[in-house]
């Protein structure tokens, strides 16, 4: 049992975590634009909150044992294609959203019952496989598994800090990639597992890097990409 804070909480694998954690004996307090389809309840607490403003962050609660940070982007383009502005606001999103949400977050990270607090981020496979139409998402990407690292090293052994490299999994995020039936076969066909992944396969490894069963991992970069990134089937 515990209180958690997660970062964009109210859509996709954000959701699906809150989901998982927002028990009875649990408290987690979701920070993002609006609730979306979030359904607050004794457990679920909603903070509005936009990463990308430079206004000062919403107060923690008191203790925070786990820390995710959802916001993403997903800009694929070739790099003749991409402008500045759009390699910024990847930046943006995906780093210096992290860098704010954890600054906030850092003085009230306290474990409990012997074992560090966690500290989840979010990757993407593609930092590791190079691949193309995927240079500004992959570069900010790339900086945050350096973040992970580095956060990793300077908190034990009072935190632990991970990341999560996923492949595609389905959420409003991606749409789009998977509007058809034959798209989605389509990228089916290029995992070995032969499925795109979803927010619970996302949520259900966080949950796990948030417990006490990941206790002895720290400074990780899990793939989460149904063989992809290693398996050639």
């Amino acid at each position: 049992m515990g209180t958690y804070l997660v970062a964009g909480g109210s859509r996709g694998i954000g959701r699906e975590i809150v989901g998982m954690l927002g028990q009875p004996g649990n408290r987690v307090e979701v920070w993002s634009r609006s609730a979306d389809g979030l359904e607050p309840n004794e457990a679920v607490h909603h903070v509005p909150c936009d990463f990308t403003d430079p206004a000062p962050l919403p107060e923690p609660p008191g203790s925070i044992q786990g820390a995710v940070y959802c916001p993403g982007t997903v800009n694929l383009k070739s790099f003749r294609a991409l402008t500045i502005d759009d390699f910024r606001r990847d930046w943006e999103v995906n780093v210096l959203g992290a860098v704010r949400f954890l600054k906030a977050c850092q003085p009230k990270l306290i474990g409990a019952d012997g074992y560090p607090a966690s500290v989840v981020l979010f990757s993407t496979v593609a930092v590791g496989q190079g691949m193309p139409m995927h240079s500004s998402v992959a570069a900010a990407k790339g900086a945050v598994e350096g973040l992970v690292r580095s956060l990793a090293a300077e908190w034990a052994p009072k935190v632990r800090v991970n990341a999560i490299a996923p492949a595609l999994v389905d959420t409003p995020l991606v749409e789009r990639m998977l509007s058809s039936p034959e798209k989605r076969e389509a990228m089916a066909a290029r995992y070995p597992l032969k499925r795109a992944g979803t927010a619970h396969d996302a949520a259900a490894l966080a949950r796990f890097l948030l417990s006490p069963d990941s206790g002895w991992i720290t400074g990780q970069v899990l793939g989460l990409d149904g063989g992809m990134s290693t398996v050639r089937a």
